[in-house]
């Protein structure tokens, strides 16, 4: 089965599932560190069945220089032409160093970001800024812009920005290729403003979160809550999101209806999820978490079928029925004092910025 694939800009296409690396990023597992030579495995399995296209950050410690190693692999064995991978990265400055971004500071990232990745141009930067009150979040956007046109970007895009302040960007004169939010059954915050936003712009959405952090699985079907020990930072935050959507035993309703839809198409729950996202409008493409080589050809699936109307339908009357997380995209994760904002960690890159 093809990957599918999305055609972002006239002369620039991605995987329409991306390879998340953010599980790639050090001290991200609870329960010790991965097996890197199967991640390097599963990169070539990846590639070879279409699914092109990785997601990083400067921000994913160690994340940035082990595709970099991919590459140099590539290389090494004459099977690397750099317009087959597409490496989408981000520029997150430090929350305590938002105040110092500068031109110069800018340039010098994605310089480090370029020699990590072992490219010579980002094919897409997205940008996030930490709190919309310190000044300095349009001209640093317009300085990614500036070295978008020095030939060391492709395509500038956001990551985590709420509606009103991407506008201000685009505003501004930010050429914004796409924007990434956090979007699932569980967490339907972009319906409410970004997507209508994003239609009337024609700026797609690249969606993260699209399986919780692996909560929309077989395995946790008739699973109580006190069984649940998370295995990542990221499930810590899915939990929250469940709480404050479905609950514990909409959870469980929602993955038995889940199930049923997926083996009427005889695929699995994380595929139903997926696609159910996919066929969402403005949707480019879902990014799914890399830990190992075992799944690789569950991605394959994800292509395999589509959901009908009716299935469709009966599983928006179940998130229609719960409360959906307050606020637009990521404004939870920004308020001082919830929960969602405790868990981030806003100052990852501190050492290196001083």
């Amino acid at each position: 089965m093809t990957a599918e694939r999305y055609q972002l800009t006239d002369s620039y296409s991605i995987s329409r599932v991306l390879n998340g690396c953010w599980q790639l990023s050090l001290g991200h597992s609870l329960n010790g560190p991965l097996d890197m030579d199967d991640v390097m495995k599963a990169f070539y399995l990846l590639k070879d069945h279409g699914f092109t296209t990785f997601d990083v950050a400067d921000i994913y410690t160690g994340a940035e220089e082990f595709i970099g190693a991919f590459i140099s692999q590539l290389k090494q064995r004459g099977d690397y032409h750099k317009e087959d991978i597409q490496i989408h990265t981000k520029y997150v400055p430090d929350l305590e160093y938002l105040s110092k971004v500068d031109f110069a500071f800018t340039e010098s990232i994605i310089d480090r970001s370029l020699m990590r990745l072992n490219r010579d141009i980002l094919d897409v930067v997205q940008f996030h800024w930490w709190d919309y009150e310190v000044p300095g979040m349009i001209e640093t956007a317009l300085h990614l812009k500036k070295l978008q046109e020095k030939g060391k970007i492709r395509c500038v895009s956001l990551t985590n920005f709420d509606t009103d302040h991407m506008d201000l960007l685009v505003q501004a004169g930010v050429p914004i290729a796409s924007i990434q939010a956090q979007y699932s059954l569980f967490d339907r915050r972009p319906e409410k403003k970004l997507q209508a936003y994003c239609r009337e712009h024609q700026i797609p959405m690249i969606c993260y979160g699209t399986l919780a952090g692996g909560f929309l699985a077989e395995r946790y079907l008739g699973k109580t809550r006190e069984e649940i020990v998370p295995e990542t930072r990221s499930q810590v935050k899915y939990l929250q999101i469940i709480e404050d959507s479905f609950g514990w035993d909409g959870y469980q309703k929602l993955l038995a209806r889940v199930k049923e839809i997926a083996d009427a198409h005889q695929v699995q729950v994380s595929q139903v999820a997926t696609r159910f996202i996919l066929e969402q409008d403005m949707v480019a493409a879902a990014v799914i978490g890399v830990r190992n080589s075992r799944h690789v050809e569950d991605n394959d699936r994800i292509f395999s079928f589509r959901l009908s109307n009716e299935e469709k339908q009966s599983l928006r009357a179940m998130m229609d029925d719960v409360p959906c997380p307050e606020g637009e995209p990521f404004e939870l994760e920004r308020t001082v004092g919830s929960k969602y904002r405790n868990i981030m960690h806003m100052n990852i890159n501190e050492e290196e910025q001083q």
